[in-house]
């Protein structure tokens, strides 16, 4: 971990009111974008869904906040970031107070999940706006402060079911409101606009959408994002129907890999930074790979498979880290831009996982072929990282991914700019 040298170096880097903020921000929202999954088990009671129809129901606001990710990414580009912060978390309320008086039927739960995407779209803009004052050598950890919001799960996972066993599953759309005002303001009193927003044409951003890098990490982030929030949402079902978990216990067994994620992101930019983040990715998707293989076996004990999912759920964690310690390198003067849309991909990606389980369930009476699915893809993102590695390491980046201003030599000739 980083050293007390390092850490004051680090701090006196940026503007760390803006990065703890930024931090709340999307710890809160990713809470309230995944507050549906934890509460599946009680929504799926009352409307009495079928296996197919609970992963559809879990994906909905997964899919949803993906695909909002990369037009408010763009629009923080033009209106600030801070200003698209609080404009998001403005329509957020006033969801959760519709989805207390109308969530009656089984479309209008899909239509809450629609509208929870909002919380979901906060993704590049928090992490650009936390991270927007820090030097390229530090990008990785200030990334990774900022990304550790999707430890907003834990307070999902773990409030929700038993607020939902006590007060009723749509009085925690009201609650969900105090912790997003709180945000609201503390964002409002403390951040600063980062220095670092250049304004360009709306073309010139949608280049991003044939740019051959942008994919690259857009794969290997549906692995360490995507297999995330995916698995966090479905957890909860499946150690409520596999494994006979009461509903307002499963958050517990839950808790333990988002954990494991949301602190290892920090850890994982850390070493990206000192590292290399290529370097990182080849060991954490490896890993990552190993442990859903093995949780496919569903081992009997419930223990046991929640050690297996903290395994593959850390290495996703910390592989977040590692793709944006990367992404601000390669797309310097668009990040919020380029971080949406990865965002977008990754988080599309979560939503085919829960989907992925439930016809599984459905059609072989089985989890396992959900696992499989994710498996393959993470050896998908392994053969795509090794094709690239030596060109991105002889354009944009150094050696196993450091960032060149780390070796205290000026930038390369010819580096390409933010979208080329």
């Amino acid at each position: 971990m980083p050293s007390m040298r390092d850490l004051k170096e680090f701090l006196k880097a940026g503007h760390l009111p803006t990065l703890l903020t930024s931090f709340l921000y999307f710890d809160v929202c990713f809470s309230v974008w995944v507050v549906n999954g934890a509460m599946a088990p009680f929504i799926s009671q009352e409307f009495n869904l079928t296996p197919a129809q609970k992963g559809f129901m879990v994906s909905v606001p997964v899919i949803s906040g993906a695909l909002m990710r990369f037009p408010l990414g763009i629009l923080a580009q033009y209106i600030g970031r801070k200003r698209a912060a609080m404009l998001e978390m403005s329509i957020i309320c006033a969801c959760l107070v519709w989805g207390y008086f109308f969530t009656h039927s089984l479309g209008t739960v899909l239509a809450m999940g629609i509208a929870l995407g909002v919380a979901g779209a906060s993704f590049g803009v928090a992490l650009s706006l936390g991270s927007g004052w820090y030097p390229p050598k530090y990008k990785g950890l200030a990334m990774g402060i900022a990304g550790a919001g999707n430890s907003g799960t834990v307070i999902a996972m773990l409030a929700a079911p038993p607020l939902a066993y006590a007060f009723g599953w749509r009085t925690v759309y009201l609650i969900g409101l105090i912790p997003m005002a709180i945000a609201m303001v503390l964002l409002q009193v403390f951040a600063k606009e980062p220095p670092d927003r250049e304004e360009k044409k709306l073309k010139d951003y949608l280049k991003i959408l044939v740019d051959r890098d942008a994919w690259i990490f857009n794969l290997i982030y549906s692995v360490t994002f995507g297999g995330f929030i995916g698995l966090a949402s479905f957890l909860p079902t499946l150690f409520h129907d596999h494994y006979h978990i009461p509903k307002q216990s499963v958050g517990i067994y839950v808790t333990i890999g988002v954990v494991a994620a949301s602190g290892l992101r920090v850890l994982g930019g850390w070493l990206a930074d000192h590292m290399g983040g290529i370097r990182i990715l080849y060991v954490l998707c490896g890993v990552i790979l190993l442990g859903i293989l093995l949780a496919s076996l569903l081992p009997a004990n419930p223990w046991m498979m929640a050690a297996l999912i903290a395994l593959a759920m850390g290495a996703m964690g910390a592989g977040n880290g590692a793709v944006f310690q990367l992404v601000p390198l390669r797309f310097r003067d668009s990040t919020a831009v380029a971080g949406s849309l990865i965002g977008e991909i990754g988080a599309l990606a979560g939503g085919f996982l829960p989907n992925a389980m439930g016809l599984g369930m459905k059609y072989t009476g089985s989890f396992t072929p959900g696992f499989i699915a994710g498996a393959a893809l993470s050896g998908l993102s392994l053969v795509a990282l090794a094709l690239v590695t030596r060109r991105w390491t002889s354009t944009w980046v150094g050696a196993h991914g450091k960032a060149i201003d780390q070796f205290g030599q000026d930038r390369r000739h010819g580096m390409p700019s933010s979208i080329d």
